[in-house]
């Protein structure tokens, strides 16, 4: 169940989506948190440059690999201002990553960029199920979703 110790880390995931924002990239923020609560590793999407796989969940997924245990993944939670894409998801599986918690769903990500006449991405929309089933997976929220509605419309207005 969702607390207020995982709002608290959403709300991150927005603060974060919001400085990806600021430096030109698509919004999206991400947080992995260990079974203590500790956060651990925050980062926002550095897609700008080209390289369209520096998402946040897969640089999660790359430190917690290099940085936790296999039980320590597994107790984990990745909080992230929009649900996995599906390389994302696959990173997280592969890593052994616990629980997801996201604000927006890639539903309502692709429903917003078709009212926003922005083309989809490249990679299809799947739920997060589909890519990593079992792994524990709560969202969205409705007041942080609408937050991260507002990002990507200022994102897709910066675009034009």
């Amino acid at each position: 169940m969702i607390d207020e110790d995982d709002m608290k880390h959403l709300g991150r995931c927005v603060e974060l989506a919001t400085r990806a924002l600021e430096t030109g990239n698509p919004p999206f923020g991400s947080v992995l948190v260990d079974e203590h609560g500790d956060a651990r590793f925050e980062d926002h999407n550095h897609t700008v440059g080209g390289d369209d796989t520096q998402h946040p969940e897969f640089a999660i997924a790359r430190w917690a690999a290099a940085n936790m245990t296999p039980d320590e993944r597994a107790a984990a939670t990745v909080y992230t201002s929009g649900e996995h894409c599906p390389m994302c998801a696959a990173a997280h599986g592969w890593v052994g990553l616990g629980r997801i918690v996201y604000a927006s769903s890639s539903e309502q990500l692709a429903a917003w960029l078709d009212d926003m006449h922005a083309p989809p991405p490249p990679v299809a929309m799947l739920p997060i199920h589909t890519v990593v089933p079992g792994v524990p997976v709560e969202g969205p929220f409705p007041v942080m979703a609408e937050a991260v509605r507002e990002l990507h419309r200022r994102y897709q207005d910066s675009q034009t």
